[in-house]
């Protein structure tokens, strides 16, 4: 074990001790919060390897089935009692919860970025947004309001949002503290329990989340995180009874086996899933903002985001010159150690996805693209950081048709191809069977506008990328997904509408078929 392991570890001890997590007495650790207590799974070892090193990090265990039904009953009984407050009253508890966060916000970060592989710069900044999350949907709580239909029949007719009951949640291991408050605030805020299960390989950063915002007010029960593998604490959640609503966010082939598995059931599901997003660049462009846009929009996080920006379109009359100045640009990018402060980009999270990166670039070689920077593992990294590093990496020459145009890399890594004109531009953007999102970098309003109105995606950004809020519905077409997250549209997918009939003639009117009653 190397000095970087050694540390690592270390670290990650201390973490989980400040968090209660710390194994007792020569055990695993306690890798679940169920009904308002940390548990240790009971399944098969699962061991976590440190992303910057390679090594073993830790071991916790499955947790499986029987803590699975826990989890739901909690949820289910927490539920009610949540029901049972004012709705203010909800609102002025979610808000106390996540105040439980302050004093912790560095040794989250820190424990996001020791499992995770993420710089420590951009832990700390999600870290915020768990918080911003929270306030936004606790300001909520009050304001889902129902609506009077003018019927025309005696009654009054209004309707309600009513929450599904308890709803079963998967989140991933590029953004898992970012991605469980994505989705507890809204679902809780809407008056739904919970149960989450994260990815096996990020399990500790939402069990510390949970914890926290119990001990800041919420009823005992109602948030319940559950960590293990997808073929058993996964299979145990997506096809329990007790699960009114499933919600995904992950790669397409899991998200079909998540909406067959609640289709089964006839349990709705929303799905954010994977990306292709295109980023078009126009020759009348700022291309200053453009190129420093390219890179933020694949680049940061090591490429491991739904929307991130991996192929590039340049009109092709500044194409060469956009293509050369992306790749010096990528070239100067900082990659190390996620704990240094300077890192900008950090190592590819588990070796499975290293080489399905690396795999899609030797392909993309051999089929004649040509890789302008990158496509290897940097140079200049620390003794004993063996980990899964890729430099950014820009390939250009390249055909629509080929593997790494068309699928998800899910790395640092961006295609570069030119258009001639705006119809080429949309037509190339379109011809995906991913909708995430998209960007359009122009100087002209109006082509702006239009283009933007033309792209079959669920987020497009103009003269910018990665510009993402709470406030603001998120999701996409196609195998991007359906459903939204965030925003009004996000609340709402945790709600049913009810509709309520109340006799108000003063003889009760009782139709035999429907459309019957009386003015």
């Amino acid at each position: 074990m190397n000095a970087l392991d050694i540390q690592a570890r270390q670290t990650l001890s201390d973490l989980l001790t400040q968090f209660g997590l710390s194994p007792e007495a020569g055990g695993l650790p306690c890798s679940n919060w169920i009904d308002g207590d940390l548990v240790a799974g009971r399944g098969e070892a699962i061991a976590l390897t440190n992303p910057a090193t390679g090594g073993e990090l830790i071991t916790y265990r499955d947790a499986g089935a029987d803590l699975l039904d826990q989890a739901v009953e909690a949820a289910s009984r927490a539920q009610v009692e949540w029901m049972a407050l004012t709705a203010s009253e909800r609102g002025r508890r979610m808000n106390a919860a996540v105040r439980r966060l302050e004093g912790y916000e560095e040794a989250l970060a820190q424990l996001e970025s020791v499992v995770a592989g993420k710089p420590i710069r951009d832990c700390r900044g999600e870290v915020g947004k768990v918080r911003e999350m929270f306030e936004y949907y606790a300001g909520w709580c009050d304001k889902q309001h129902g609506e009077v239909i003018p019927v025309p029949t005696s009654h009054l007719n209004y309707v309600r949002h009513v929450p599904f009951g308890v709803v079963g949640q998967i989140t991933p291991w590029n953004a898992p503290m970012f991605t469980c408050a994505w989705q507890l605030a809204p679902a809780i805020a809407a008056g739904n329990g919970v149960v989450l299960k994260p990815s096996e390989l990020t399990p500790f950063s939402s069990v510390v989340i949970a914890r926290l915002l119990e001990s800041g007010g919420l009823p005992q029960g109602l948030i319940n995180i559950v960590n293990g593998l997808g073929p058993t604490t996964g299979a145990a959640l997506t096809g329990h009874d007790g699960i009114s609503k499933l919600v995904f966010v992950g790669s397409p082939d899991s998200g079909r086996l998540i909406a067959e598995a609640g289709a089964r059931r006839l349990v709705p599901s929303v799905l954010e899933l994977g990306g292709k997003s295109a980023n078009i660049i126009f020759d009348d462009a700022r291309l200053d903002d453009a190129v420093a846009g390219a890179q933020a929009a694949v680049f940061a996080a090591a490429g491991q985001s739904c929307v991130a920006g991996s192929r590039l379109l340049i009109q092709r009359n500044v194409f060469d010159a956009v293509v050369e100045r992306v790749g010096r640009a990528a070239s100067q990018i900082t990659v190390g150690l996620p704990a240094d402060e300077a890192t900008r980009m950090g190592p590819l999270q588990n070796v499975r996805q290293f080489e399905h990166v690396t795999g899609m670039i030797e392909r993309a070689r051999a089929a004649g693209a040509r890789v302008v920077t990158g496509g290897t593992r940097p140079l200049g990294l620390p003794e004993g950081a063996d980990g899964y590093y890729l430099a950014p990496t820009v390939i250009a020459d390249v055909d629509a048709s080929m593997e790494i145009a068309c699928e998800e890399v899910f790395g640092p890594v961006v295609v570069a191809m030119p258009f001639d004109d705006e119809a080429d531009a949309i037509r190339l953007a379109n011809g995906t069977r991913f909708g995430l999102a998209g960007a359009v970098w122009t100087q002209d309003p109006a082509k702006a506008h239009r283009v933007a109105g033309q792209l079959r995606a669920g987020t497009v950004w103009i003269n910018s990328y990665k510009a993402i809020n709470v406030m603001s519905p998120f999701g996409g077409f196609r195998d991007s997904g359906f459903g939204r997250s965030s925003g009004l549209d996000g609340l709402r997918e945790y709600t049913v509408p009810q509709s309520v009939w109340v006799e108000t003639g003063v003889e009760a009117s009782v139709a035999m078929g429907y459309g019957s009653g009386h003015e």
